[in-house]
């Protein structure tokens, strides 16, 4: 039962993900609905079969105050799929500065990224079209629901609706 269930707030917005035991201690304790239904089985007692849940929503709206995604080492190799960004390796991983710190490059989404030590040491303080490393993927702020979808990673087919 390691399946992610999908949390929707009361106005049908993504919110978070949840195990499938506490989605259905919500259900039961109707603080929250069934949405969808997940294809992969149902939840057994002695006595009752459920659906397992796919898909949940909050019977009330939670304000939830959004402070953004943290910055941090797990989340930025997170966002980069735990990949060198300059060349695909995923061994000896560590955080690269597109800008380096010595040319005044801040820590911030846009300027961080994860790199295997050997490109690391190669780039050196310099940037990466000087030292002739090609960047696959720009680094960006990631959104809630792009960063749920890392997270959850399989994702149930009904959740297209609600994280796109």
């Amino acid at each position: 039962m390691d399946q992610k269930v999908l949390v929707l707030n009361g106005d049908y917005t993504a919110i978070t993900l949840c195990s499938v035991q506490k989605a259905f201690v919500l259900l039961y304790l109707d603080k929250a609905e069934m949405i969808a239904n997940s294809d992969h089985g149902t939840l057994r007692t002695i006595s009752h079969a459920y659906p397992k849940p796919s898909i949940i929503r909050l019977q009330r709206y939670v304000r939830v105050p959004y402070k953004g995604i943290a910055l941090s080492r797990h989340n930025i190799m997170k966002r980069d799929h735990f990949e060198c960004q300059y060349c695909g390796s995923t061994k000896n991983l560590t955080l690269d500065h597109v800008l380096p710190r010595s040319r005044g490059g801040e820590s911030s989404w846009t300027n961080l990224l994860t790199a295997c030590s050997r490109c690391n040491h190669a780039k050196g303080h310099r940037t990466p079209d000087e030292a002739g490393l090609h960047i696959r993927q720009k680094p960006k702020k990631p959104t809630l629901a792009g960063f749920l979808k890392l997270s959850a990673g399989t994702l149930d087919h009904h959740w297209h609706a609600y994280l796109n």
